[in-house]
């Protein structure tokens, strides 16, 4: 059984990194997580790539790094949350490997995400606002790129893992 490229997509919160690393392990993969190459590459972190240059100016770096990434083989790629806004991004994710959409609610995001100033989006009064906001715009790109979807919520990471893995066992088994 041959399984492709698996790329993790989802919110901010939702778990892609701790899942794709326990992914990863499970297939005997290298694991990347986008943000964390932005940020080797540009020896900065996420936050202030977004003071510096602003969202689009991260988006950009977001962008090249996942087209460089998506040219890998056999990995476990974990997505930046808003990775999804623009189209190349969707289509190198969906033309070279199996798409995890990580779902969780807005609840479990502040939860997971408080007490973290490592999320630049968040740093307002009302988090909440923003997750909602976000929710309803990345949502339905989430939903549609997904091959396989898995919600994480008050769910440990080797079950989500575990989980994902019975998925792809079943995608790839009847191919």
């Amino acid at each position: 059984m041959s399984i492709p490229n698996i790329y993790l997509i989802g919110p901010m919160g939702s778990g892609k990194s701790a899942v794709g690393r326990r992914l990863a392990k499970l297939l005997d993969r290298p694991f990347y997580d986008s943000d964390d190459e932005i940020e080797s590459h540009t020896g900065v972190d996420i936050g202030f790539i977004f003071e510096k240059e602003g969202e689009d100016g991260f988006r950009e770096r977001e962008s090249q790094m996942i087209k460089e990434l998506t040219q890998l083989d056999e990995i476990v790629l974990a997505t930046g949350g808003g990775s999804i806004v623009r189209q190349e991004n969707r289509q190198w994710l969906t033309s070279g490997g199996t798409v995890v959409y990580l779902a969780t609610s807005v609840p479990q995001q502040l939860k997971r995400t408080s007490g973290r100033g490592n999320r630049p989006l968040l740093q307002t009064d009302d988090p909440a606002a923003v997750l909602e906001g976000l929710a309803e715009i990345r949502n339905p790109l989430y939903e549609s790129l997904a091959d396989i979807t898995t919600v994480t919520d008050n769910l440990h990471v080797y079950r989500v893992a575990q989980a994902i893995m019975e998925a792809l066992n079943k995608k790839y088994e009847d191919n």
